[in-house]
């Protein structure tokens, strides 16, 4: 059958790799390129064909890599460019392709750029950040996601100026507005392209263009306009899509097999296909934020609603975001990242009875919507959060900035430990469990941040040798997408979209369909299949669980239970 628009990186399924987290080789309680190079063999299994590596650039680890030193260098913790080298070899050999992170909003402060901007006012690399000289006064308010008083301008004290930071005081903001910096960057995505790589994840690129005009913003105006999240207010510079078309004829169109991922904080559905239509020539997929804010309470920082997401609503919400693309352009799919909790904390119940069903339902979900899916390693297992009871366990920046800010604002400490229990980064960022040994098989000696104690039963050894396990189940589905091409290009269509304890939808491709049924709940639902799916024969292909009760087109679906029928 002829379909439109084919490409690999819309059939492939994402496997991302927190490196610092993955496998430790040399026993210094960190995760670094040659763990990982052992671990090929186990990612090939897993049947991907994309991996996402977070960054492994030269950095003082402000912010876990996210902060860069020296974007042509690897950083000696991972280990050496020749372990690069060797890593893309091999994962080239296993026909795995490589997506590198690209952070191009900010470098480190220690960056050589800014170590000469902060020099003297008319330094040549000066205009490579964001200055605003102290005698003008305070300049207008920016907010810092990563900052104690909340304040995005730091003052530098050698040229009696104040310099930009969304993120940490050691994370300053480039400046796309001068075209030397963007050449600059442009030579450094050529450097890993001929290199080999096979695209870039291309981190808060929505944040890169300014509004230098720096207009004066109220807390009146960013509640009523942006809803208190200054993302929306970020992710408005006027030349956004200028340098990102920019972008794209000096690098991108020269490497035709590659393919970008954009992190898009602060836009809406709306605009979405202003970064991806194939006509804008700009970029290939984007990944939003909308459905990350579902369950969390309104106050409060990722304080969970007591009562839980609604279902309605999050159906509802990737409905929209799947409408997006029907027709052009194309998307992604996540429930975790490096950014998020554990998938199956947040979005399926990871007590005991119900881990292992809630893990399969949420692979299931992820492999059979219309976009390119994204797991986070560990999600495969089933991994699930930490739950720390001290700020003394943490170690991301996020955590311990907001902690104290609210130190600062005198805010409820111990109510925040409890809500980062929850909703914090790092309990994505434990160790992956390789088997029940002490550290889980991830390092020899002390880790970086503590083993999840759960390891001892939940981890890749055990789960191995298990048929019915979430990997061995992961490891099927990614199978079953591939060979049935509607769960990739096949058109979606929701049923019962007020069902609230249920999601039901079906993929179609010409005369070919899969209808799925997902029980999102903790308790046994006895459900109708819709009437106009019922002149169709039901195959059932996949299934969690070994019962399944059915009268006709009447199913009564186990918690947490996920059905996969082929209609005739």
């Amino acid at each position: 059958m002829e379909i439109k628009d084919k490409e690999w990186w819309k059939e492939t399924v994402i496997y991302q790799i927190y490196p610092r987290s993955f496998k430790d080789s040399n026993a210094d309680g960190i995760g670094d390129l040659p763990g990982l190079i052992s671990k090929l063999d186990y990612i090939q299994s897993l049947g991907v064909g994309l991996v996402w590596l977070n960054p492994i650039y030269a950095s003082p680890n402000d912010d876990n890599g996210y902060d860069i030193s020296n974007y042509e260098a690897i950083m000696p913790t991972f280990g050496t460019i020749s372990d690069f080298n060797t890593l893309l070899v091999g994962l080239h050999a296993r026909g795995i392709k490589l997506l590198m992170d690209l952070v191009v909003n900010h470098t480190s402060d220690e960056h050589p750029w800014f170590v000469e901007s902060r020099k003297s006012r008319d330094n040549p690399y000066r205009e490579y950040y964001h200055w605003w000289p102290a005698e003008k006064g305070k300049p207008p308010h920016r907010y810092s996601f990563f900052d104690k008083k909340g304040d995005a301008w730091q003052f530098d004290a050698a040229t009696n100026s104040y310099y930009l930071h969304y993120f940490s005081n050691k994370q300053p903001d480039l400046n796309w507005e001068n075209p030397k910096v963007r050449q600059e960057i442009y030579q450094m995505m050529r450097f890993w392209l001929d290199k080999g790589i096979d695209g870039y994840r291309l981190d808060a690129i929505s944040y890169i263009a300014k509004d230098t005009s720096w207009p004066v913003l109220s807390k009146k105006e960013v509640k009523e306009k942006y809803d208190n999240d200054w993302s929306y207010f970020y992710a408005k510079g006027p030349k956004l899509h200028e340098y990102l078309h920019e972008m794209h004829l000096e690098v991108l169109s020269k490497y035709p097999d590659m393919v970008t991922i954009a992190e898009t904080p602060g836009i809406e559905k709306e605009e979405a296909l202003q970064f991806v239509h194939e006509d804008r020539q700009e970029l290939h997929m984007l990944y939003h934020f909308k459905g990350m804010g579902l369950g969390y309470a309104k106050e409060g920082f990722k304080r969970p609603d007591p009562n839980g997401y609604s279902l309605p609503a999050f159906k509802k919400l990737y409905t929209e975001w799947n409408d997006v693309f029907s027709k052009e352009g194309w998307g992604t799919i996540y429930l975790g990242n490096h950014d998020q909790p554990r998938m199956l904390t947040r979005w399926g119940n990871d007590k005991p009875e119900f881990r292992v069903p809630s893990s399969k339902l949420l692979i299931t979900f992820l492999l059979t919507m219309r976009s390119t899916p994204i797991f986070y390693n560990g999600d495969e297992l089933g991994m699930a959060n930490i739950k720390f009871e001290s700020i003394q366990d943490y170690r991301d920046i996020e955590t311990l900035y907001m902690y104290h800010y609210l130190q600062f604002q005198k805010g409820d400490l111990d109510q925040f430990i409890k809500d980062q229990q929850f909703g914090a980064r790092d309990n994505s960022r434990t160790p992956f469990q390789w088997d029940a040994t002490p550290n889980a098989g991830f390092t020899t000696s002390e880790p970086w941040i503590k083993v999840n104690p759960d390891h001892v039963y939940i981890n890749l050894e055990a789960q191995d040798m298990d048929g019915n396990s979430p990997l061995n189940y992961f490891r099927h589905l990614v199978q079953l997408r591939k060979d049935h091409l509607e769960l990739i290009y096949g058109e979606y269509k929701l049923y019962d979209p007020e069902h609230e304890q249920i999601f039901t939808y079906t993929r179609t491709l010409e005369k070919t369909a899969t209808l799925i049924v997902l029980n999102f709940s903790d308790e046994l639902v006895p459900y109708t299949i819709p009437k106009e799916l019922h002149k169709k024969q039901f195959q059932l292909i996949s299934n969690n669980e070994t019962s399944l009760q059915q009268e006709g087109h009447h199913v009564t679906l186990l918690p947490w239970q996920a059905l996969i029928f082929k209609l005739k």
